[in-house]
């Protein structure tokens, strides 16, 4: 597996993982992928900084948890109001749209972990819904 920092024409930015980078290419190529904030399927690979090692104590260079809520919250409803919910047939379905016995659409539903691991080791992309939004807990502080 492979993840991929990815961008829309609007600078969304996500990420998405993919079992190589044939795989990427050729979801890209059929208009797959989409960017789960707006929608728009002109997504590309985003330029990434590499990685650097820090000595200070400051690493909260990253989103806030409130943004990263935020986003999930906006990639499922994005799902929940354009994709079809195939609840418990998911799996199937996956699985037969990828075969070509039925016409591709973007849908949603429930796999076990099982279903899922086999679905991704036979090259059919699939990815984890975020959970429903849940209120923010506040964290104690550590001294």
């Amino acid at each position: 597996m492979i993840r991929y920092s990815l961008i829309c024409p609007a600078e969304h930015e996500f990420e998405a993982w993919f079992r190589n980078s044939d795989e990427f290419d050729k979801q890209s190529k059929k208009g797959q992928l989409e960017c789960p904030v707006c929608g728009d399927i002109h997504v590309k690979k985003a330029i990434v900084a590499p990685s650097v090692a820090r000595t200070d104590k400051d690493r909260s260079s990253g989103p806030s948890p409130e943004q990263r809520q935020q986003f999930f919250a906006a990639m499922r409803k994005h799902v929940e109001d354009n994709f079809d919910d195939v609840g418990d047939k998911f799996p199937e379905q996956a699985r037969q749209m990828h075969d070509g016995e039925i016409e591709e659409r973007p849908i949603f539903g429930e796999a076990t972990p099982e279903e899922a691991k086999e679905l991704i080791e036979d090259g059919i992309p699939i990815a984890p819904l975020p959970p429903p939004l849940q209120p923010l807990k506040k964290r104690k502080r550590l001294n």
